[in-house]
C-alpha cells in the first residue's frame, strides 16, 4: 500500500479534488491533501462539482502540511499551476515528488455559470491527469 500527499497552497480546491479522485482510483492507499497556508474551508464550488462527479467532499477540511511532516510519504504531488503562484515545498520524508499543475478555479471571474464551468473543467482535468499518473505508477 502506497501513500500520497497532494499539496497546494490553500488546500481548498485543486488538492481537495485531487484527493477525492485519488481515493477513488486507489481505495486501499493512504491519500492525503494539505496546504502550506490552509484556508478556513473547502471552496463550496469544489464541493458542488465533486458531488456532480459522485465524490462527497462535504466533510473535508483544509489541513496544514505540518500535520504530515513525520509521515513516510511515497508520492508528493504538487498541483498549483500558474507560474506566478508559489508551489509548496514539503520537507518531510518523501520517496517521489511530482508536479502536476492545474489552474486555480477559485481565481475564475465571470457569471456564476462561467465560474462553475471553470471548476468543472479543472475537476475533469484533475481526474484525467491523475488517472494517467496512477496508471503509470501501477506498471
Amino acid at each position: 500500500m502506497a501513500s500520497v500527499l497532494i499539496l497546494c497552497t490553500g488546500n481548498s480546491c485543486r488538492s481537495q479534488m485531487a484527493e477525492g479522485f485519488f481515493k477513488q482510483f486507489a481505495p486501499d492507499w493512504e491519500i492525503y491533501s494539505a496546504g502550506t497556508a490552509p484556508t478556513s474551508e473547502v471552496h463550496p464550488l469544489a464541493v458542488k462539482v465533486m458531488e456532480e462527479a459522485g465524490i462527497d467532499l462535504s466533510a473535508s477540511y483544509p489541513k496544514s502540511t505540518a500535520e504530515f511532516m513525520d509521515k513516510d510519504i511515497d508520492y508528493v504531488i504538487t498541483v498549483c499551476g500558474h507560474a506566478n503562484e508559489t508551489c509548496p515545498v514539503f520537507t518531510g520524508k518523501v520517496s517521489n515528488r511530482r508536479h502536476i499543475g492545474f489552474r486555480d478555479p477559485a481565481e475564475a471571474n465571470g457569471t456564476e455559470d462561467e465560474v462553475i464551468q471553470v471548476f468543472r473543467e479543472v475537476r475533469d482535468e484533475i481526474k484525467s491527469r491523475l488517472q494517467e499518473f496512477y496508471n503509470s505508477i501501477q506498471g
